[in-house]
């Protein structure tokens, strides 16, 4: 009987295996800058965003804030909103990553996850750009876009990769 479950037992042991493996090594990375305030791809994101900002006619400035470890951004004349570790999107593509390589598929793999990733980069930039955006000039839907329309936008682009990662990639016919 448990010959019949082998494939999906496989998968579901290897989602597991690298999702704890990826989640330690990002709990061990965020120990590590407990005392300097926010972590630095957290704070490289928001210069990110502070630059996009400043493209757009939003003129932006970071202050950070060490002991509470976060970075504020100053809109225009305002603090409209301020960047967490939560706010960088790495739970998110270490979900994704778990589940491309629970259905591993050679160097292909590899070449998906990467460019997945930075998919999911550029959105998660401008997932916050659109918020700071959406704070500073229409606050009264705030936290509607908060709570609800931009983790839809970034957890919506994880389903999307991840069914293109199986129609496309996973489960197609390697003879065909």
């Amino acid at each position: 009987m448990l010959k019949d479950f082998k494939p999906v037992l496989s998968i579901l042991l290897r989602f597991i295996i690298v999702y704890l493996v990826l989640l330690f090594a990002y709990q061990f990375y965020l120990n590590s800058f407990r005392e300097g305030g926010l972590d630095p791809f957290s704070r490289m994101i928001a210069e990110q965003v502070r630059h996009v900002q400043n493209a757009l006619g939003f003129p932006t400035q970071l202050y950070n804030d060490v002991p509470k470890e976060q970075v504020w951004f100053y809109v225009k004349t305002d603090y409209v909103s301020r960047m967490v570790e939560g706010c960088n999107a790495i739970s998110v593509m270490i979900l994704f990553l778990a589940f491309i390589f629970a259905f591993y598929k050679g160097t292909k793999t590899f070449v998906f996850a990467f460019i997945g990733l930075i998919l999911l980069y550029i959105m998660n930039v401008l997932r916050i750009v659109g918020l700071n955006i959406v704070i500073s000039d229409y606050r009264a839907y705030s936290k509607i876009t908060h709570d609800f329309v931009f983790p839809a936008i970034i957890y919506g682009t994880v389903v999307v990769l991840w069914l293109v990662w199986i129609k496309f990639f996973a489960l197609k016919n390697e003879n065909s």
